[in-house]
């Protein structure tokens, strides 16, 4: 199935590139913001999520020794920052997509994505913030400010990717649409077995004359001899 117009919320394949029209679009907006959250926490724990005590020398994670819940927000935050950038790139070549079947594959895919992402930013928001709170002041030289910036910006992750998830759905509608527009169902009905040749009607046609011989009733009768 070709797209005709602006199937699944982007315009006509083939059309020019308008980057600030683009970059006002609120689908980009979010994806933009999503990645700038993502990079601040993974970059806070990278850079100050660790330290150590005055007996060991071995640096713990600072949300209560757990190195998990370290590993947790650097780990989707990294995920989420390249999934940006992926879907990013995606957005800027989707109105060059002609067929709408991979349109349609794309958004569910983002869709989905979103979906997953907007849940697990939520469990590292809650598991970051329990840990936090778990944590004891003592051991805590360095880093509270790194700590509280990932936990505040991976609460700000969860509506940035509800968002996204908004968008997504809202294109994946428009698609369907589109195709329930575009597409009739052929009405049910008798179909004729032949079509008649045109500027002749069934009424005007008569059988040809046929013309009967007369049978020998008596029967056969051979020829006389001389």
């Amino acid at each position: 199935m070709e797209s005709g117009g602006g199937a699944y919320g982007a315009a006509k394949a083939g059309g020019t590139f308008d980057p600030w029209r683009f970059l006002h679009q609120p689908q980009v907006i979010a994806r933009i913001l999503s990645a700038v959250f993502a990079l601040i926490v993974f970059s806070c724990i990278i850079a100050e999520g660790y330290t150590n005590t005055h007996a060991s020398d071995n640096l713990y994670c600072i949300f209560n020794h757990n190195e998990d819940a370290c590993r947790y927000g650097i780990g989707i935050g990294v995920v989420a920052f390249l999934a940006c950038v992926f879907f990013f790139m995606v957005d800027i070549y989707f109105p060059q997509i002609s067929n709408a079947t991979d349109r349609k594959y794309l958004v569910m895919a983002d869709l989905a994505f979103s979906g997953l992402w907007t849940f697990l930013w939520f469990i590292g928001f809650c598991v970051l913030t329990n840990q936090w709170a778990s944590t004891k002041p003592e051991d805590v030289k360095i880093g509270a400010d790194s700590a509280r910036a990932s936990i505040a910006f991976s609460f700000f992750s969860i509506f940035s990717w509800g968002f996204l998830i908004a968008f997504a759905l809202q294109h994946y509608r428009m698609g369907v649409q589109d195709f329930d527009h575009s597409y009739i169902d052929p009405a049910p009905g008798p179909v004729p077995p032949y079509s008649s040749y045109p500027n002749v009607s069934h009424e005007s046609y008569q059988q040809p004359p046929f013309t009967r011989t007369p049978e020998n009733s008596e029967g056969y009768q051979p020829p006389p001899v001389y």
